[in-house]
């Protein structure tokens, strides 16, 4: 991935990923017309978000297997709120309970680019019966995702030479060809998607939300934002922080942060993992490392640069480079029921000689068909489009500017740090967002927010859990002392009741609970 410079995609728990994964999906086909369709209004006066039309519009709900399904519209442009308006998938599985419910709850699974109509039938699956009783479920994917109107860059050629070609920015000239390609792939998705590439961005789509808020008949959001969800709540509650309900943010990213700050606290993050599933393979009989954990990471280290520099291959001869390497790695870093993998796959490297296994996994991280190499949704260049609207302005490199990128990373992570620092990030991208939120002011007066963070997460750093609860004044922290990435549904009974009674019953969790 061409990190826009927090290099991983914060998804939701690797549980939520792998139960998403047995649901159909349609391929996504760039060239379609169809796949960038707009729909047409009056031209428009000046209009106030929420006078927009789209509040007017009614919802009609069709079955879809065992939930409910319907598009909506959303104003292409926000700034634009009577103008031409997009499509917005959502989905839900009605609360159980009637005389019991509470309203809706909206469910985000994190990305950016992540499908929430994807989670809605693996959450219904998890989460407990008072909550299914309460609450409508309601995923849903956002602008410019899956079945959303989506965004379109290129087939899969093209996906492949921007994302996976393995790039080496030690040259004032290397970087200045970086910075041309982001250019000309930003323009190739322009070319394709039509002016939705410029209104991806997360303010766009917490306004998008409020609109499915009021379709349901809400007057308050109840909602549950997992990783890039949480900031995707956060700035919900800064738009409109009257309507904020029952919310809940695991997993919190704090999105104030410089991009390089993320970018080294991720690094540290992916960095402490590795380390703790060291200590955790060398008590394994079957553990390919040996030595001491000190040596071990350094064969975890040389395996990686071995497939940066000269390469692996796949059993059915496909090449695994660095970037393959490192996504098929951190993919298991995820959540500690996958190390399994990650000892299955440096097994198969070292025993072997080949990658076939962290080729596999590379392909379950980018979502694509690793037999056919297609991709299986759009979530890769929704997540570029996304954050970089997000990060406005980037910063230009140059050779020095990159080096001490590159010291920094490093020093955050000796493993991971030079995969870090090989991309320019956002750096080339041509448009930031119109209307970003840099700061959480407002959203002091929102209703009474749960901020979740798990002391271990490598993907939102615990610190960020810390610093996003203290800059929502309403918010309570509460932590889940354990390995992986998010809490809620993949770690113990006590963060589930400890969620469930603050969204059934209201009881906040006593402040500084830990679980």
């Amino acid at each position: 991935m061409r990190r826009p410079l927090a290099a991983i995609a914060a998804l939701v728990a690797a549980s939520f990923l792998l139960a998403a994964c047995t649901n159909d999906k349609t391929q996504i086909e760039p060239s379609d017309p169809s796949a960038t369709s707009l729909l047409s209004q009056a031209p428009s006066a000046d209009v106030a978000p929420d006078e927009s039309p789209v509040y007017d519009q009614t919802v009609n709900w069709s079955k879809c297997g065992a939930l409910e399904c319907a598009t909506i519209q959303v104003p292409l442009d926000w700034t634009d709120p009577g103008g031409q308006n997009v499509d917005l998938a959502i989905n839900r599985s009605p609360a159980t309970d009637p005389d019991r419910r509470i309203g809706s709850l909206l469910i985000n699974p994190g990305g950016p680019g992540g499908s929430g109509l994807d989670l809605t039938e693996s959450f219904v699956a998890m989460a407990g019966d008072d909550v299914l009783a309460s609450y409508d479920i309601i995923g849903f994917d956002p602008r410019g995702v899956g079945e959303s109107s989506p965004l379109a860059c290129g087939d899969a050629d093209v996906i492949d030479a921007y994302y996976l070609t393995d790039l080496t920015l030690d040259t004032e000239a290397a970087i200045e060809d970086a910075r041309q390609a982001t250019a000309d792939f930003a323009e190739g998705c322009r070319e394709l998607s039509g002016p939705l590439i410029e209104n991806v961005d997360t303010s766009s789509a917490a306004r998008d939300m409020d609109v499915i808020r009021a379709l349901v008949g809400d007057e308050e959001l109840h909602y549950l934002g997992y990783s890039y969800g949480t900031q995707l709540g956060a700035v919900y509650a800064e738009l409109y922080p009257d309507r904020v309900g029952r919310m809940v943010l695991d997993g919190a990213v704090d999105f104030t942060l410089p991009v390089e700050e993320q970018a080294a606290g991720q690094a540290r993050g992916f960095e402490g993992a590795l380390m703790n599933f060291i200590d955790w393979c060398l008590d394994q009989d079957t553990c390919p490392l040996t030595g001491s954990p000190e040596q071990a990471r350094q064969q975890f280290y040389d395996i990686a640069i071995h497939a940066r520099d000269v390469g692996y291959e796949s059993l059915d001869g496909d090449p695994v480079n660095g970037n393959l390497m490192i996504y098929g790695m951190v993919i298991t870093m995820y959540d500690e029921g996958s190390w399994i993998y990650l000892e299955a796959g440096l097994d198969e490297v070292i025993s072997r000689g080949t990658a076939d296994i962290f080729y596999q996994l590379a392909g379950f991280y980018l979502d694509k068909d690793p037999s056919t190499g297609d991709y299986l949704s759009n979530s890769q260049w929704a997540f570029t489009s996304i954050g970089c609207l997000d990060g406005g302005d980037p910063e230009q490199f140059t050779v020095e500017s990159l080096a001490d990128f590159r010291d920094l990373m490093e020093e955050a992570s000796p493993t991971f740090g030079w995969w870090f620092a090989s991309s320019l990030g956002c750096d080339g991208w041509p448009w930031v967002g119109k209307e970003p939120v840099t700061a959480l002011d407002a959203a002091d007066d929102a209703a009474p927010i749960l901020v979740i963070g798990t002391t271990h997460d490598p993907a939102t750093p615990y610190a960020w859990a810390e610093s996003l609860s203290e800059q929502l004044a309403s918010s309570t922290l509460l932590t889940y002392e354990g390995e992986g990435h998010t809490a809620y549904g993949r770690s113990n009974q006590c963060i589930i009741e400890a969620v469930d009674g603050y969204l059934v019953d209201g009881e906040m969790p006593v402040s500084g609970k830990r679980c």
